[in-house]
């Protein structure tokens, strides 16, 4: 009679191997020093254009919505760049293309709106380009079972530098003009270092076998793009959603939108891993995408049922909310890594990020024009529909990290 042993689970991976196999310590550093310039420039840039250089809001609202479209469109290009081959140094020009755009800003002079303009088209383009690039270097460098994390601890990575840099300038800020120049300019030299860092890695991609997908396949990755831009309302939730109801309706205290915020961030960079580590190695990345959007439906009918309770109330659902968006980010890009095929990867990472950025892109327009009534039951039904979309289109554990 023979006995079969049931395999050992695989060990957690420590932090020394996530860092190794996402791209090495250097790598790292470049990520979080990005994040600290990204922290201490992207939520001030309005105060930039109108308090440094007395531009009306207007003007200065329409140059970064302009920098967010010229993002955008840069999808294309950047996707046929990465399928040629393009890992650190795609990685390398997102932050080369914002230390330019700095540079723009620091050389514009009061009622420059031309020079402004620039800087935000080229701050766009970076921060629009970075995450496609980002995990196509880390889809080369990483083998599918650590994918999830590995991106994971990227992304915590990069809330923890955000929260630090927007911290660090927050407090500056009194300073006033003089301090917000100093702060693109540490920033900018942020940047700069970043692409250093991120250029010495020195990786690329050979040519891939072409093989052009199984059948099914193409579909899939559709069904995810798709569903993507409905997932994506949940970042804007803490940031836009909630600080909405909280002041207009409750006519709560400003501190309470900003508390919630923080909670978010903190959470994020807390559970990230664990939680995108531990959905892993349970159920297929598909899988994990529907749970996310069960749960993101279920916090924002909370949201609803908690509004006539108070800010309390609000606050406590927004930890399954965080949690919904903790499991979304954490199987989404992975997801798309695995379905894509190998020679058009650049080009279906490129086509998450358009998704990604034009739902973030309309998504405050769509949330403060529907009242709380009818915003959160719709927000609710469209991602219950994303999730089955993606259930019926996604057969089970054919996309499930190798053990």
């Amino acid at each position: 009679m023979t006995t079969t042993v049931p395999p050992r689970p695989e060990p957690r991976p420590t932090l020394r191997q996530l860092v190794r196999v996402g791209g090495g310590p250097r790598y790292a550093a470049a990520l979080l020093v990005d994040a600290l310039g990204t922290g201490l420039l992207r939520p001030f840039l309005l105060l930039y254009g109108i308090t440094v250089l007395e531009l009306d809001a207007a003007t200065t609202g329409l140059a970064m919505t302009g920098g967010i479209v010229a993002g955008l469109a840069c999808m294309p290009p950047l996707g046929r760049w990465l399928d040629r081959g393009a890992r650190s140094a795609a990685v390398s020009a997102s932050m080369l293309v914002r230390v330019a755009g700095v540079a723009a800003l620091l050389a514009a002079p009061t009622g420059g709106v031309a020079l402004f303009t620039l800087a935000a088209l080229f701050l766009g383009i970076g921060n629009q380009a970075w995450p496609a690039a980002h995990a196509a270097l880390v889809a080369t460098l990483a083998e599918d079972r650590l994918r999830d994390t590995v991106l994971a601890a990227a992304r915590a990575v990069r809330n923890a530098g955000l929260g630090v840099g927007a911290l660090l300038a927050t407090v500056c800020l009194t300073g006033g003009p003089p301090a917000l120049r100093a702060l693109a300019a540490a920033s900018g030299l942020g940047f700069l270092t970043a692409a250093a860092l991120a250029r010495s890695v020195r990786v690329t991609a050979g040519p891939a076998a072409g093989r052009a997908g199984r059948a099914g396949e193409a579909p899939r990755l559709g069904a995810v793009l798709l569903a993507n831009v409905v997932y994506v309302f949940c970042l804007n939730v803490p940031e836009v959603a909630l600080p909405l109801v909280l002041v207009t309706v409750l006519h709560a205290s400003p501190a309470w939108p900003a508390a919630i915020f923080v909670a978010n961030t903190v959470l994020v960079v807390t559970l990230q891993v664990p939680v995108t580590a531990w959905a892993a190695a349970r159920w297929s990345r598909s899988r994990v995408l529907v749970l996310a959007g069960a749960v993101l439906a279920a916090s924002y009918l909370g949201f609803l049922l908690a509004t006539p309770f108070g800010p309390l109330a609000l606050a406590l659902v927004t930890v399954p909310c965080t949690l919904g968006e903790i499991l979304y980010a954490g199987s989404a890009t992975a997801l798309v890594t695995a379905l894509a095929p190998p020679p058009h990867l650049g080009r279906a990472l490129s086509r998450l990020q358009l998704s990604t950025g034009l739902s973030l892109a309309v998504s405050p327009a769509v949330i403060t024009a529907l009242t709380p009534l009818v915003l959160w039951p719709a927000l609710a039904t469209t991602t219950l529909t994303a999730a089955a979309l993606i259930h019926r289109t996604a057969p089970p554990h054919t996309d499930r990290p190798p053990s």
